[in-house]
């Protein structure tokens, strides 16, 4: 079986993507004798998980260690969740680990989720490495991530998302995702203005918690930022290379979880620096140069679509944005909308290949009932992207965002790379 076999067998044996609950995936974690004997970082939180991610393994690598991420969802090919020293494992290499998972569950069944997190946490767990890196998926109390001790854990900004399953405001969201922090270990919050219901988990239980502005702080100016910490300082820093405003808070808590995890894993000034100037992540406030310039952001939600709107108004002047959108229909729509649409001069919706997806009319009329606004549908996001592209001039700007699947969707053969139509 290929790995595209094993893919199409999870989606078979349990239909149903979501199903709260912990105790099969750590049933067949231990009947596979599952654990990590290296340091163990859990990423949870609602935006910036992938960025936090990335400045982690970057300053990692650069520090001379050997880094295994987990990391989702992907952009375009499965095999993105699975960096081992920093680029993806080949398909071939993760088919032992689907059959061993298969072999170990018995009568037991697995999401898709529970399934390919147990396969890529063995695959990490056999290789040679020094720090292993998890991303939660949703949530945290029952996410399969959480099947695993955390040697620590970050969180980062805690917004409205998945409320039908994890709650209908930010306390409630909190303290699912403050689920993953273990005992005397410690917990970074790099959410500003973090929910009661975090802090409050984290003393329940005896975690080591860093909260920003109390534990750890950052300040910059428009050349260079610095941060401190409870016993070090760093001074001059280059900015990330991840563009936004918002990646200052997600360095902000990467660096504090270095500082906490320094009696094992040492990270020198000069990593830091290096690692953050070349990390790299696809589909975060990516811009591609072209003309029209092109940029790629997966926000989804209110919050995320507001800090893509931000950037975005940051960027300087253009005669005309064109929006590429296509969305899940669980999310709020309306409420991401409300966050850009002074922005955007010509919307393209398009349909998703998920039947989670709202359908291109359903985006238009949504779009529109915010004011009469020129809207067209398209049946990808691939050839909303072309259509955009035609009708554009070579000084305006593209924006796609709104899904994973529709970044994904107009990277399926590569980075586009676009000419206006009368520069061709």
């Amino acid at each position: 079986m290929t790995l595209d076999d094993w893919l199409a067998h999870c989606e078979r044996m349990h239909p149903t993507s979501m199903d709260l609950s912990l105790e099969r995936t750590v049933e067949v974690k231990n009947r596979l004798g599952l654990r990590f004997q290296v340091p163990v970082v859990v990423v949870a939180g609602t935006n910036g998980k992938g960025s936090t991610c990335a400045m982690l393994e970057s300053i990692a690598l650069q520090a001379g260690y050997r880094v295994g991420t987990y990391q989702k969802p992907e952009l375009v090919h499965f095999t993105e969740r699975c960096r081992v020293g920093g680029a993806p494992v080949s398909a071939d290499a993760l088919v032992p680990h689907f059959e061993a998972v298969e072999a170990a569950r018995g009568e037991i069944t697995l999401t898709k989720f529970e399934f390919t997190t147990l396969a890529i946490a063995r695959l990490l767990s056999l290789a040679p490495l020094d720090l292993v890196i998890l991303e939660v998926g949703l949530g945290g109390r029952y996410d399969a991530v959480n099947a695993f001790d955390a040697d620590c854990t970050i969180i980062t900004s805690i917004a409205l998302d998945h409320t039908e399953w994890l709650g209908p405001d930010r306390e409630s969201i909190g303290a699912e995702k403050a689920q993953v922090m273990r005992t005397g270990r410690p917990a970074i919050v790099s959410d500003p203005e973090p929910p009661q219901s975090v802090i409050d988990h984290a003393r329940e239980i005896g975690a080591d918690l860093w909260l920003v502005g109390r534990d750890f702080n950052h300040a910059g100016d428009r050349q260079q930022w610095g941060w401190s910490g409870r016993g070090r300082r760093y001074n001059g820093l280059a900015y990330p290379a991840l563009r936004g405003a918002n990646q200052l808070l997600n360095a902000a808590g990467v660096l504090a979880a270095f500082e906490a995890l320094r009696p094992v894993l040492p990270v020198t000034a000069q990593a830091i620096r290096t690692g953050l100037a070349l990390v790299e992540l696809p589909g975060r406030f990516q811009i591609v140069p072209g003309q029209p310039t092109l940029v790629l952001d997966v926000a989804h939600n209110p919050q995320s679509v507001a800090a893509l709107a931000l950037n975005l108004d940051a960027m300087g002047f253009y005669p005309r944005t064109h929006a590429v959108l296509g969305m899940m229909r669980d999310k709020d729509i309306a409420g991401a909308l409300a966050r850009i649409r002074p922005l955007v001069d010509h919307w393209h919706v398009c349909d998703l290949p998920s039947a989670r997806a709202a359908k291109a009319e359903e985006l238009q009329a949504a779009v529109q009932a915010g004011g009469a606004a020129d809207t067209h549908c398209h049946a990808t996001p691939a050839e909303a992207l072309a259509a955009a592209a035609a009708a554009a001039d070579p000084a305006d700007r593209i924006v796609v965002f709104g899904s994973f699947f529709t970044v994904g969707g107009v990277l399926q053969h590569g980075l586009p790379r676009l000419t206006a139509r009368h520069l061709g």
